[in-house]
């Protein structure tokens, strides 16, 4: 741990915070922007209570920058958040500006202070550590389960296609869950022949697959439970299931009520259109931004109120006669449900509240 500090008192201080995996740079400004000091600490509650009182030197009233909230920063984040200090997400720095200060840790302190000084576009770090915190870790190995699923489900066809044939005559046309349940009663003896191989393999594998579904109904089932404890709201909506809740859920937090209206949700999604325009052009293109999980979740949602809400359905049917593509009308259904849910969670918001507090 190292400390550089001026000995200087004033009325607010601004700390930017380089997070990394074992140890985190701070550095103090004041109001004017002038260096007060830096400070480096273990990524402990013991080295967070200390840049907290490094911080309250300067000043009882402390404004953090910390980069990375949702990864490195996590652990600082919530402490600093529980102790009732503001603590503003710091995107990474511009490349152009590095490229001319250069790069190290107190740099990229210094870096995240001044961006909470200069009042650019920052957002109030997202807090995960309640109800959709456990959403959120449960989402992880759901889509580890389902990835690993579709893996060994492709790999029991790939063997089938490649087995001995008398083995391929009799499980080629049967569908996944036949073949796997099949598969995993085999009896493959001694391997002493290619088909006791293949099947010794593809009992090992469709063991596999039964086990990935039985903890992806584990999950599933879990998942249902918190998502209707934290946004009933919000899975009443038509098209919102556990999964598509949980996207939305991760991505606003446990705090939507920092997002300031549905255009920064939908922004944050990457549903809303961004401005193109120059001289006599007046257009807007795709925006590529935002969090893709929570962007999908959205078309989820579109896709399933076109074959079974009505009001989709007219709405679809009004901008195809007034020309517009298909394509650009499920952008625009979008930007609509990313509205119905964004008003969905701030229902939500004061639950969630109670229960961070």
């Amino acid at each position: 741990m190292t400390n550089v500090r001026i000995a200087q008192r004033t009325e607010r201080v601004v700390v930017g915070v380089d997070t990394h995996a074992d140890l985190h740079v701070a550095a103090a400004l004041d109001p004017l922007g002038r260096m007060l000091g830096r400070f480096e600490v273990g990524t402990s509650t013991r080295g967070y209570a200390q840049l907290l009182k490094w911080a309250h030197t300067f000043s009882p009233t402390t404004t953090f920058g910390v980069e990375g909230t949702g990864a490195y920063g996590a652990g600082l984040a919530r402490f600093l958040v529980d102790a009732g200090c503001e603590v503003i997400e710091i995107n990474r720095p511009d490349r152009r500006a590095r490229r001319g200060h250069g790069k190290s840790d107190p740099i990229d302190a210094e870096v995240a202070a001044r961006s909470v000084l200069a009042g650019g576009p920052l957002c109030i770090a997202k807090r995960d550590h309640d109800r959709v915190g456990m959403i959120r870790t449960l989402r992880v190995a759901r889509r580890s389960a389902i990835k690993m699923r579709t893996q060994v489900g492709n790999q029991i066809h790939a063997l089938v296609v490649t087995a001995p044939d008398s083995l391929r005559h009799r499980l080629r046309d049967l569908p996944l869950d036949k073949l796997v349940a099949v598969t995993a009663a085999a009896r493959p003896g001694t391997v002493t022949t290619p088909s006791a191989a293949s099947k010794l393999a593809l009992r090992s594998l469709a063991i596999r697959h039964q086990g990935l579904t039985a903890e992806l109904v584990v999950l599933d089932r879990e998942l249902g439970r918190l998502t209707m404890e934290a946004a009933p709201a919000l899975c009443d909506l038509t098209g919102v299931g556990p999964d598509v809740a949980g996207a939305l859920l991760v991505a606003a937090g446990d705090n939507p009520e920092r997002l300031r209206s549905d255009a920064a949700f939908a922004s944050l999604c990457g549903v809303s259109p961004v401005p193109a325009s120059s001289g006599k052009t007046n257009r807007h293109r795709l925006n590529r931004g935002g969090d893709r999980i929570a962007n999908n979740a959205l078309w989820r949602i579109v896709m399933v109120r076109l074959t079974c809400d009505q009001r989709t359905k007219t709405y679809v049917v009004r901008r195809t006669a007034e020309g517009m593509a298909k394509r650009d009308i499920v952008r625009c259904l979008k930007r609509y449900v990313a509205r119905e849910v964004f008003h969905a969670l701030l229902a939500t918001a004061p639950a969630l509240t109670r229960i961070s507090a």
